[in-house]
């Protein structure tokens, strides 16, 4: 089985707020596109200490995070990240894994964007009933 990976954008999320309110130059806001791994398994999004870097995210905590194999390893939350595909945005933190790992894109922003993992073709897409706008789950929540 063949990996999907997506182009998508990561933004500074403070960084976004900071332009709104006049205290930041657009061209300060730090963004980073990469080509990402797109995890069903993953919860979260993870990315690497390079990308922390250049998005100047700001520590979050300082948590234990299990790995593949069962290990266990202290990692850093970091945030707030605003991920963007396509004409879809979602925001959320991120876990920063250790040194130029691969990183991820989990079911949490993959839900917060309302894409869909294509599994035929092996891409991130926009739901074929809901292209032009998401639609969020609501469960338990009555009119």
């Amino acid at each position: 089985m063949r990996f999907t990976h997506a182009n998508i954008k990561l933004i500074n999320t403070i960084h976004v707020a900071l332009v709104n309110k006049g205290y930041k130059n657009a061209e300060e806001a730090k963004s980073y596109d990469v080509n990402i791994l797109v995890d069903s398994g993953a919860i979260d999004l993870c990315i690497n200490e390079e990308i922390k870097m250049q998005l100047e995210l700001d520590l979050i905590e300082i948590t234990t995070a299990r790995l593949a194999d069962g290990s266990l390893i202290e990692v850093e939350i970091v945030g707030p990240v605003t991920v963007k595909f396509l004409n879809r945005q979602t925001t959320v933190n991120a876990i920063v894994l250790p040194g130029n790992a691969e990183p991820l894109l989990g079911v949490i922003p993959i839900e917060g964007m309302d894409v869909i993992i294509d599994p035929i073709d092996q891409m991130l897409k926009l739901p074929p009933s809901r292209p032009n706008k998401a639609v969020h789950a609501l469960h338990g929540i009555r009119k």
